[in-house]
């Protein structure tokens, strides 16, 4: 028997950046264990706040929340990085996703898979060809996870003051995990039953 599932995705509100800022600080743990330099760069403090305010604000964030508000995921999308992607790329065509976190607990769950998966239909429906990532250049366990969701690797490139740069993408509308879609809730702030504050 199919357990049910509880979590669902949301966007990300205010009151939730002491939270997105514990799964950035675990992960940047995790991955120290896992030998790679990602994240050895960690974003603290008042620049971290104000960049997941802004985000928040301007409506590019979510959370995967369960119904008691724990937060056991985000994702956020963002413009185009002139630093990886060109004209040529037809930038336009793309939704770029960013800081997909998944707490450590919740590791197994396919949660990253079912949020890249909203993505590339929210790419669909807003008429988009592609999906689009840079991830950090020298995680191949990142990259091998994300091929296995479905995304070609583009290119590699190497800005002198950027350490991301392995460049991927995968088609709008395409999903790794069909028949176990996360259900979206609205805004913290509407009446959503239950949430921490």
């Amino acid at each position: 028997m199919k357990s049910v599932r509880t979590e669902y995705l949301r966007p990300a509100a205010d009151e939730d950046v002491p939270a997105l800022l514990e799964l950035r600080a675990e992960a940047e743990s995790w991955l120290r264990t896992k030998g790679t330099d990602q994240w050895s760069d960690p974003e603290t403090g008042e620049r971290a706040i104000s960049k997941w305010r802004a985000s928040i604000e301007e409506g590019r964030a979510w959370v995967v929340t369960r119904e008691d508000g724990e937060i056991l995921a985000t994702v956020s999308r963002g413009p185009v990085d002139r630093d990886f992607w060109t004209d040529a790329d037809h930038p336009e065509r793309a939704l770029y996703l960013y800081k997909l976190i998944v707490a450590r607990a919740s590791s197994g769950q396919q949660l990253g898979a079912r949020l890249v998966d909203w993505m590339s239909r929210l790419a669909a429906l807003e008429g988009r060809s592609w999906v689009r990532i840079d991830t950090w250049r020298t995680n191949t366990g990142l990259h091998a996870y994300y091929e296995r969701l479905g995304f070609t690797h583009v290119r590699t490139v190497a800005p002198s003051h950027r350490l991301s740069g392995w460049l991927a993408q995968r088609p709008a509308g395409e999903l790794a995990m069909p028949d176990d879609l996360l259900p979206v809730r609205a805004a913290v702030n509407s009446g959503v039953p239950n949430q921490r504050r």
